[in-house]
């Protein structure tokens, strides 16, 4: 296992550790939000007007506005272009939003139909058995498993993208799903959105089937820089939620963050296209030494060479490599390029790699 690092300050495209300083190629703030200092700057603006939390339940008799109004927007940037917007609804982190949802689940005697690697925040009991095959095989062999169910309601658990191991999926097969059982799709979408689709996510890869019913959760906490959660679905499934005991008891999202999210427009357009840039770099230096599989244009570059960790540690160097998602499994090694590099950082983690490959 690979020895931690205990730093005092939020990293940036840097570290430092012992007084020694580290190029940081790790992380999930993809559009390098929290470490920009405008955007710093709005957060404090609005924690001056809405404070740290709002200490009351969404369904209070009290409500801030400003809850609705970036929901709204959020619902809106999704599925810009698509005609119909979904709704959303906001919570305290991502896997809070995945677990609202299991639990509107479960009182529904729902049968639950899980992708390989789909993330913990959307298990509907503390460990669930995932399949071993790769997604792909899953999809083929899905429509025999949902025909093989007994009747009732089907709910199929999936993330958007293996964003680890830096692979895309194909959603081709909802098209595929049989017609005769009501079927919830859950879609954890945290790693893709403010990063697929132009930032919109996943949504707009994702099918209009009229037995299935949709539903995106992300964390906020990675390409968008806020510390929450959000679900993506229709208006009538959104309400539903939003009227279960378990919603009326979660800590609201801070609503400073929703305001700051609202007047941060360009600061993202900005943030996107520089990471694109960033990205575009990386690939053409690192992609030709193959070391890597990449899904393209997005940030994450995944080897098999796990020594490729100690190598650039010593280089000053910190790149992602350990056990995810729990402790037993196997430290995993990736590069994560951020909008925050500049093309100098991304050109020395070349050259190092490269110097590793030789």
């Amino acid at each position: 296992m690979n020895p931690f690092f205990d730093i005092d300050h939020l990293p940036n495209r840097t570290i430092t550790h012992n007084d020694q300083e580290y190029l940081f190629f790790s992380g999930t703030a993809y559009l390098g939000l929290p470490q920009h200092p405008a955007f710093q700057q709005l957060m404090l603006e609005s924690i001056r007007r809405y404070g740290t939390v709002f200490g009351s339940s969404r369904n209070g008799n009290l409500r801030l506005g400003i809850y609705e109004q970036a929901e709204a927007r959020l619902a809106s940037v999704v599925s810009a272009g698509l005609g119909q917007a979904p709704s959303a609804l906001t919570l305290s982190s991502g896997m809070m939003a995945g677990q609202v949802i299991m639990n509107w689940l479960r009182r529904q005697g729902v049968t639950f139909i899980y992708a390989p690697n789909a993330h913990p925040a959307i298990w509907h009991e503390p460990a669930v058995a995932l399949p071993s095959v790769s997604f792909n095989d899953w999809a083929a062999q899905l429509p025999d498993q949902v025909h093989a169910t007994p009747p009732g309601p089907i709910a199929i658990l999936t993330n958007s993208l293996d964003a680890v191991r830096s692979e895309y999926y194909s959603f081709d097969w909802i098209d595929h799903l049989p017609s005769d059982h009501p079927i919830t799709l859950i879609v954890d979408d945290s790693h893709g959105l403010g990063v697929l689709n132009k930032g919109r996510g996943i949504w707009p890869q994702l099918f209009d089937k009229p037995n299935v019913n949709l539903l995106v959760t992300a964390s906020l906490a990675k390409a968008m820089g806020l510390p929450g959660g959000v679900i993506l679905g229709s208006p009538d499934t959104i309400q539903a939620i939003r009227q279960t005991a378990f919603f009326g008891a979660c800590s609201p999202m801070a609503p400073a963050s929703l305001d700051a999210y609202l007047r941060a427009d360009t600061l993202y357009s900005e943030s996107y296209d520089r990471l694109c840039q960033n990205i575009a770099l990386a690939e053409e230096l690192l992609l030709p030494t193959g070391l890597f599989h990449h899904a393209e244009g997005y940030p994450v570059f995944f080897t098999q060479q796990d020594t490729l960790y100690p190598y650039l540690l010593d280089h000053q160097t910190l790149i992602y490599s350990f056990a995810y998602p729990t402790a037993t499994d196997r430290a995993n090694t990736r590069i994560v390029i951020s909008a925050f590099h500049r093309p100098e950082d991304i050109e020395t983690l070349a050259r190092q790699v490269q110097d590793f490959n030789q």
